[in-house]
C-alpha cells in the first residue's frame, strides 16, 4: 500500500482574516502624477502664452491712477475725480498708492494702473532717459504744485544777505526750477539763450548777491530750514513738517513744463478707457475742486493759478 503525503500548503497573508491581499500596480499612480505635473505646466505656460489684458482695454474694469504712497493732496484729487466725475463719462476710478517713481512709472507703462499725476513733463523725461523701456506720455496737464522760496530767517526777498546760503533740490529737473524760482525773484540772472527748463548753475550769469547752493533731497530740504538762508522747494514738503506758509516769502506761478501731467501709458492712449479717462481729468469741476477745496490748499493749484 502506497501513502501519499501532502506537501503542507503556504496559508494565504491575509492577516488572519481570511482573504487575500494582493499589491495594486503601480502605473496608474505613476500616469496620475505625470498628468498633474503636465496639468499644472500648461496653467502657468498658458498666461505666459496668451498674456492677461491691461485693465485699459476692458470695459467697465476700474480704474487706478497711482501717485507715491501718503501723499495726501493727490490722493484727494484723484478719490474726488473717482467719486464726483468719473460716473459722468462712464468710467470707474481709484486711488493706488506706490513706493517710488520707478514703480509707479513702470505700471503705467506696462498697464498694471491706467496714469499717474505725481510729476511735470520735465521729471518725466528723465525717468523715459534713464529707463527706455518705458512707454508713457503726459497727456494733459492737471494742476500747478505750490512751490516757492522759503525761509526761516527772513521774511521778504529783499533781505537775503549778501553771500547767503540757499538750498535747491538735488534732482536736475526740480533744480532747473529752483534757479527759475529764485530769477523770478531777483536774486540772479540766466543765460537768456537756454531753455529756462533745463537750466544749471552754469547757465547762471550774473549773481550780484554771491549766493551759495547747496543741493539736497525733498525731506532733508525742509527740515534743513534753519540751517540755510532760504530755500526753494515744494510747498507740501515743508507744510507736512509743520513749517507755516507764512514762511513762505516768494511763490510765484510754476510755467506749464513745470504742471502737474496726467501721464499714461502710450500703448493704452487709443483705448477707450483712456479717452475717457483723459476727459475727467479734464472737466471743469476737477478745477474748482482745486481752488476751493481745503484738502489741497496751497499745495495743489489751478492750471490758470497766478
Amino acid at each position: 500500500m502506497t501513502t501519499t503525503i501532502d506537501k503542507p500548503t503556504t496559508p494565504p497573508d491575509d492577516g488572519g482574516l481570511g482573504f487575500e491581499l494582493k499589491k495594486r500596480k503601480r502605473w496608474p499612480w505613476i500616469l496620475g502624477a505625470v498628468l498633474l505635473v503636465l496639468a499644472v505646466a500648461a496653467f502657468i505656460a498658458v498666461p505666459l502664452l496668451n498674456p492677461t489684458k491691461s485693465p485699459n482695454e476692458v470695459a467697465g474694469a476700474t480704474l487706478y491712477v497711482a501717485t507715491a504712497e501718503g501723499n495726501a493732496s493727490e490722493q484727494a484729487l484723484v478719490e474726488f475725480i473717482a467719486k464726483e466725475v468719473a460716473p459722468k463719462y462712464g468710467i470707474t476710478i481709484a486711488f493706488r498708492g506706490l513706493a517710488d517713481s520707478n514703480t509707479i512709472n513702470r505700471a503705467v507703462s506696462e498697464g498694471e494702473v491706467a496714469g499717474t499725476i505725481y510729476q511735470h513733463k520735465l521729471w518725466l523725461s528723465q525717468v523715459l532717459e534713464a529707463n527706455p523701456d518705458f512707454k508713457e506720455e503726459a497727456a494733459v496737464p492737471v494742476f500747478r504744485w505750490g512751490f516757492g522760496l522759503w525761509s526761516d530767517k527772513y521774511t521778504d526777498v529783499s533781505e537775503i544777505p549778501d553771500g547767503a546760503t540757499i538750498s535747491l533740490y538735488s534732482d536736475p529737473a526740480n533744480e532747473a526750477q529752483g534757479l527759475w524760482v529764485l530769477e523770478r525773484a531777483g536774486l540772479i540772472e540766466l543765460d537768456p539763450s537756454i531753455d529756462k527748463a533745463y537750466a544749471t548753475q552754469d547757465d547762471i550769469t550774473a549773481n550780484p548777491k554771491n549766493l551759495k547752493f547747496v543741493l539736497l533731497d525733498f525731506a532733508a530740504q525742509s527740515r534743513s530750514l534753519p540751517d540755510l538762508d532760504a530755500a526753494v522747494g515744494y510747498t507740501e514738503y515743508y507744510l507736512a513738517a509743520q513749517i507755516d506758509i507764512e514762511k513762505q516769502i516768494f511763490a510765484p506761478a510754476a510755467p506749464d513744463d513745470f504742471a502737474g501731467q496726467l501721464t499714461i501709458g502710450s500703448n493704452y492712449k487709443n483705448t477707450d478707457n483712456i479717452k475717457k479717462l483723459i476727459q475727467a481729468f479734464q472737466d471743469p469741476a476737477v478745477q474748482e475742486f482745486l481752488r476751493t477745496d481745503p484738502s489741497v490748499k496751497d499745495i495743489l493749484l489751478p492750471i490758470d493759478a497766478e
